[in-house]
């Protein structure tokens, strides 16, 4: 074996650790933000950055369609994961992930996901515009079975039984499960609008929303200082329009309407994506 490939070999694992080292120092404290900047640093874009972050009963592939969209325009783009274990575990946990974006950021919510950037984005100046798709705008200790049900109309209303499949989940708080949406019931509700194969796929893959999330508290929201959007489904049958609506002229935000139900930016991305333009536009 030549004396260069057994350098080769000692030297690699030495670098790896290295470079481990390295990543894990950039989160300890007095470190993160010179280690982003150092990253950021090689070809920062003008553009916002834009954030994504899908609601209840989805993930991140509802946002594929934007997403193509927005990279097709030049705008770098990330839709973290929602946990959905709550509202402030859920909020905290997207602070951290956009405490990691050292410039200007366009935060996009849908649905659940609108509760979650409202106190997400709170107190973080890099948050220049706020855009809700048929998403929740609450206020100060508002809760989303509160909002849910402050116009009628919602096809998940009613007895749960019929609406929901339930299940415990690991290291739940008593009392507490994940709540499903019945197969049978995402068609013409959660899905309404979509071609049936799209709807089932949609209902074999949602993940679960953990049930005291529906009573916990909205804390200070971020739409009283940062300007918003708001796109609306005229035919949502999960968070009636005239809701949508209400929360949406409350928060003085822009607002698109769109002919589809829930699912917007599965229905009309383009749509979706040209208002997260107009919004990263305006806050350039």
């Amino acid at each position: 074996m030549s004396v260069s490939r057994t350098m080769w070999r000692i030297g690699l694992p030495a670098f790896l650790a290295a470079a481990v080292a390295a990543v894990l120092l950039a989160f300890v404290p007095g470190h993160a933000a010179s280690a982003v900047t150092a990253t950021a640093g090689g070809g920062s874009s003008p553009k916002p950055v834009i954030v994504l972050e899908h609601g209840a009963w989805a993930d991140a592939s509802s946002w594929d369609e934007v997403i193509a969209g927005l990279q097709r325009r030049g705008f770098t783009v990330y839709a973290p994961p929602n946990p959905l274990r709550g509202v402030t575990f859920d909020s905290t946990y997207l602070a951290d992930f956009l405490s990691t974006i050292p410039g200007p950021i366009v935060l996009v919510g849908h649905s659940y996901g609108g509760f979650v950037t409202t106190n997400a984005a709170t107190g973080n100046p890099n948050v220049k515009a706020l855009v809700y798709v048929d998403a929740f705008i609450p206020d100060q200790n508002e809760t989303l079975l509160g909002l849910v049900s402050a116009q009628p109309g919602s096809c998940l209303g009613g007895n749960p039984a019929n609406v929901f499949n339930f299940a415990p989940y690991p290291g739940a708080p008593p009392g507490d499960v994940d709540i499903y949406i019945k197969p049978s019931v995402v068609p013409g509700c959660f899905a309404n609008g979509l071609p049936s194969g799209e709807a089932a796929v949609i209902a074999a893959t949602q993940r679960p929303l953990a049930a005291s999330v529906l009573q916990e508290p909205s804390g200070s929201p971020a739409w009283k200082t940062i300007p918003s959007w708001a796109v609306i489904g005229t035919a949502d049958q999960v968070l009636p329009p005239a809701e949508q609506k209400f929360m949406a002229q409350r928060a003085g935000a822009h607002i698109t309407d769109v002919n589809a139900g829930h699912l917007s930016m599965i229905a009309d991305p383009e749509t979706v994506a040209q208002v997260i333009e107009q919004a990263a536009q305006a806050s350039s």
